[in-house]
């Protein structure tokens, strides 16, 4: 999800990650205060529909822009999806900006990106700032680079905390497929600390909220993969300047192995993970260096970086989207219980059957 794809010579913050080119010269100006140009503006309003639509069809709604007045009181419904998932991926954008701003280091605002829900189920692929100049420091790249996943994932926890209270919980039963969500470490927590239930007997059917806020932690997890410029890239060059391209090399490998050795097992894995890999080798697995490349970070810093590693570690799900087709349940039911719990996207058979019949 969110991927997009820049030529290497763009300056551009791609799926909420700060991407730099050639160093340029320390600046100590101040910089204008910012405007709001008009294409932004225009994209996010346009975002805010296809996000609404994708939730209207989740609720199973059906919206066609051919009626206008219907498709406005079917879209109302979509908002409880849009609006926490619209706030989380603003947030991360603003703390990319904000950040960038408190450094002087001249960045656009964020450009969201649109798509149609009957191409992309969650309306949108993501959204990205512009920077115009690259950090000076190791300092200053790791507080603009972290600012983000964090500013996110404080607005993602509340989204999945009120979600989960409005989900339905029942019980356990694989024969029913459908899209399967991967369970985090964070987000495993979060349904224990909320439902309250034996994890070993039930399904959860997301609420659009805790949809919402399960995908604000599925953004922070890809910005934060090890890897090249991306959010987690710009933390390890922070840390380890000189190691950062065996890392993201080693990530790459990850990132094969994760598809390859679950298949060969007959295991369930996420293909996904192989498109990242060639996404990583094709933006590059190297970090420009910064102006100022000795001076190491602050012990605060330091501290706050680590924390951002054990971020990606508890956001991290290697299997976070599977398709499970409907199975006949056994003749017998097993004595045992599985012993994790299943959460589904909210009424995902609905949503497609109105995406095949609505016209967007």
């Amino acid at each position: 999800m969110d991927e997009i794809v820049a030529h290497k010579g763009t300056p551009t913050v791609l799926t909420e990650i700060p991407r730099y080119t050639a160093p340029a010269e320390p600046g100590a100006r101040e910089l204008d205060a910012p405007r709001v140009p008009p294409l932004n503006v225009a994209l996010l309003l346009l975002t805010l529909l296809t996000t609404t639509t994708a939730g209207a069809y989740m609720n199973g709604e059906e919206v066609s822009f051919w009626h206008p007045f219907l498709a406005i009181a079917a879209l109302r419904s979509g908002l409880s999806f849009s609006i926490p998932l619209m706030m989380i991926l603003f947030a991360h954008e603003m703390g990319h900006y904000l950040t960038s701003r408190y450094h002087n280091v001249d960045a656009s605002l964020p450009y969201f990106i649109p798509a149609p829900p009957s191409l992309f189920i969650i309306g949108t692929f993501g959204a990205f700032i512009r920077m115009r100049e690259p950090a000076r420091t190791r300092r200053v790249m790791f507080d603009i680079g972290a600012a983000g996943p964090w500013a996110g994932v404080m607005l993602a926890i509340p989204a999945v905390i009120i979600g989960l209270y409005l989900s339905d919980v029942t019980p356990l039963d694989k024969s029913a497929g459908g899209l399967e969500l991967g369970n985090s470490l964070l987000f495993l927590g979060l349904s224990h600390l909320v439902l309250g239930v034996d994890p070993s007997t039930v399904n959860v059917n997301l609420s659009p909220i805790a949809f919402a806020g399960w995908l604000g932690l599925f953004v922070t997890t890809l910005n934060l993969l090890p890897v090249g410029q991306l959010d987690g890239g710009h933390v390890i060059y922070a840390l380890f300047p000189r190691r950062h391209r065996t890392i993201s090399v080693l990530f790459v490998i990850s990132c094969v192995l994760m598809v390859l050795v679950p298949l060969a097992l007959g295991m369930s894995f996420w293909g996904g993970w192989l498109l990242w890999a060639v996404l990583s080798v094709a933006l590059g697995l190297g970090h420009p260096s910064t102006v100022d490349r000795d001076t190491p970070l602050n012990p605060r810093r330091a501290l706050a970086a680590w924390a951002t590693v054990a971020l990606f570690i508890v956001t991290f799900s290697p299997v976070p989207l599977s398709f499970v087709q409907p199975e006949a349940p056994p003749p017998t039911q097993p004595s045992d219980h599985s012993q994790e719990i299943i959460h589904h996207a909210p009424h995902y058979d609905e949503m497609l059957r109105q995406i095949v019949r609505s016209k967007i």
